[in-house]
């Protein structure tokens, strides 16, 4: 669909910062003070307690202060 009419009569341009359609998504997330729970050597998995941002399966980079 077409947006129609974005800008009014005066002052005959679309002013900065007007809301409009484009991509959402693709930014990086730092959450901080997540416990680990969970140390598997063998299968090579880390367990996190606490809300992690993302999807399942997504890849999740962890750091150490």
């Amino acid at each position: 669909r077409a947006p129609g009419s974005i800008g009014s009569a005066f002052p005959e341009h679309v002013l900065k910062g007007k809301k409009m359609a484009g991509r959402m998504g693709g930014e990086n997330f730092t959450v901080k003070n997540l416990r680990v729970a969970l140390v598997d050597k063998d299968k090579n998995l880390l367990g996190l307690r606490g809300a992690v941002p993302g999807v399942v399966g997504r890849l999740v980079q962890v750091t150490i202060k």
